[in-house]
C-alpha cells in the first residue's frame, strides 16, 4: 500500500476487492461535501472542447469573491499539488519543520533553516491549528476551512495554498488554488503553468460547488463526526485533532486487517509517526462500516 494514502485501486487489485466498495479513510476529504458526480454529469459536454480563458477567468473571479481577495491575486490550479509546485518554483529556498506534508520538501530546491517556512494549517498530520502569533512564508490551508468554517486566516503578505479537491471531496477532478501576496506574484505563478492546466470540467464545476458550499455548517458537522470517530477507537490512544481526521497511536497493526474488510486508513510512518494511523472523518454510514470492521478485526484476534 502506498505511503501517501488514497490508493484504493491498487489495494483493491492486490486484495481482490472492487475499489468502488472500499471505504477510503486514508484520504482526508470532506464528508459533508455535496456529491460531485451528478453535478459533473450535467456538464460532460465540457470534455469535448478546450477550456476557454474567459471560463477560467470567471471561475477564478467567483472563487476570489468567496475568498474575499482580488481576482488578480488568485491562480486556479490542478489540485493543491500543482499549487505547491508553482510556489516552490518561485520560492525555491525554504524550510520545513517535521512532521509536515512531504510535498513541500520534495519541491523545494534548497532546504535552508533561514529560508521562508512552509507550514500546513492545521498541521498535517498532527491536526493542530497554528496560534494567531505564528508566522510562515507559505501557508497551506488545505484543511483550514474544514477545521474553522472560514476560508483562510488571512495572512495577506505571504502565499496561501488551498485545496478544493479536499474541500469538495473530488480527488479525481483536481482543483486547488494559490492566493499570492500581489497580482505580480500571481502572474508569475500563472506563467509557469502549462496550457489548460485546469481542465474544462473542473472549471465548469467551480460555480455550482461554490453555491453549495457551507463552510460553517460543514465545520460543525465535521467536529461532531470527528468526536464520534474518536469514540469508535475506544481503548486506543487517540489524538482527535482540529481537522477532518483523528490519529490513532499504537494501531499500525490495524491497517492490513481493516483493508481486508474494505476499509482503508493512512499509515503515518512517512510522517515520522511509526505505529500511528490517520483516519479521515467519514459520514454516518461510514462510521457504522468502520465500527463493524473494527469489531470483526477484534473478534478475529481474540
Amino acid at each position: 500500500m502506498a505511503a501517501h494514502g488514497g490508493d484504493v485501486v491498487s489495494v483493491g487489485r492486490a486484495l481482490g476487492i472492487d475499489p468502488a466498495t472500499i471505504l477510503d479513510l486514508s484520504a482526508s476529504l470532506n464528508p459533508m461535501a455535496p456529491d460531485v458526480t451528478p453535478l459533473a454529469a450535467e456538464r460532460l459536454a465540457h470534455l469535448r472542447r478546450y477550456v476557454d480563458d474567459a471560463e477560467v477567468d470567471d471561475a477564478t473571479a467567483r472563487l476570489a469573491g468567496a475568498l474575499g481577495v482580488d481576482a488578480d491575486r488568485v491562480v486556479l490550479t490542478n489540485g493543491a499539488a500543482e499549487a505547491i509546485s508553482l510556489v516552490a518554483h518561485e520560492q525555491p529556498r525554504g524550510w520545513v519543520e517535521q512532521p509536515e506534508f512531504s510535498l513541500y520538501e520534495r519541491h523545494l530546491a534548497v532546504l535552508d533553516p533561514n529560508g521562508p517556512r512552509w507550514r500546513s494549517n492545521p498541521n498535517n498530520p498532527l491536526g493542530r491549528l497554528a496560534r494567531a502569533d505564528e508566522r510562515a512564508g507559505v501557508w497551506d490551508e488545505s484543511f483550514y476551512p474544514m477545521a474553522t468554517g472560514r476560508w483562510s486566516r488571512g495572512d495577506d503578505s505571504v502565499y496561501r495554498i488551498g485545496s478544493l479537491t479536499k474541500l469538495w471531496a473530488c480527488p479525481g477532478l483536481r482543483l486547488g488554488y494559490v492566493v499570492a501576496p500581489s497580482s505580480q506574484e500571481a502572474a508569475a505563478l500563472a506563467r509557469q503553468q502549462t496550457a489548460w492546466s485546469v481542465n474544462g470540467l473542473a472549471v465548469a464545476l467551480v460555480a455550482p460547488l461554490l453555491e453549495r458550499t457551507d463552510l460553517a455548517g460543514w465545520a460543525t458537522g465535521i467536529a461532531r463526526l470527528r468526536g464520534a470517530l474518536a469514540g469508535v477507537f475506544t481503548g486506543f490512544d487517540v489524538t482527535e485533532s482540529t481537522a477532518n481526521w483523528v490519529l490513532v497511536h499504537g494501531a499500525g497493526h490495524l491497517r492490513m486487517p481493516l483493508a481486508h474488510h474494505a476499509v482503508l486508513v493512512r499509515d503515518c510512518a512517512s510522517f515520522g509517526l511509526p505505529d500511528t494511523i490517520r483516519v479521515a472523518v467519514p459520514d454516518e454510514p461510514g462510521l457504522e462500516r468502520l465500527a463493524g470492521a473494527l469489531a470483526a478485526v477484534s473478534a478475529r484476534s481474540m
